[in-house]
């Protein structure tokens, strides 16, 4: 699964959530998701990947949000230490 793919599976679960959706009103989500892209192309390298900065969620909420793309991560059968990688980037 590419970077794009993991991160249009990641957007259609933040949307869907009705505490997480509200914050992405008026937010331009083709630039979104290529900020997202972006971010995760760099979590899947090890590096730091903040990409939901600046939208002012929670520190719960940022968890969840990462929480969601574990799973995109773990459903399209990436490998252990890439998904690993990838908690490590988010969680910094």
């Amino acid at each position: 699964m590419t970077p794009e793919e993991i991160v249009h599976r990641w957007l259609r679960l933040v949307t869907a959530d009705a505490e997480l959706s509200p914050y992405l009103i008026g937010v331009d989500q083709v630039r979104l998701a290529v900020h997202l892209t972006a971010s995760v192309t760099a979590a899947l390298a090890g590096e730091p990947a903040d990409a939901w900065g600046g939208l002012g969620l929670s520190e719960e909420q940022h968890r969840r949000i990462g929480d969601y793309l574990f799973g995109v991560c773990w459903a399209a059968d990436l490998p252990e230490g890439r998904i690993a990688r990838v908690r490590r980037a988010v969680a910094r």
